[in-house]
């Protein structure tokens, strides 16, 4: 025994009624804006961190920071 069409709407019009319109369209808001920060994050967190970049410059400097060549 599955829900059909009707019970779907009937539930879907109940669910107005309690909230208005108004309500659950902010409700949607703040589920978008949670999922939309919800992906930032795991997005964030994916990154590795990287060394420095390698330069001619900080290559050719020695320990004692005098150039070499």
């Amino acid at each position: 025994m599955g829900f059909s069409a009707q019970h779907i709407l009937l539930l879907l019009i109940i669910a107005l009624l309690l909230f208005g319109r108004g309500k659950i369209s902010e409700l949607m808001g703040d589920v978008a804006k949670g999922i939309k920060s919800f992906k930032k994050g795991m997005a964030e967190d994916d990154e590795p961190e990287r060394p420095a970049p390698r330069t001619i410059e900080n290559d050719a400097v020695n320990s004692d920071r005098t150039k070499v060549g």
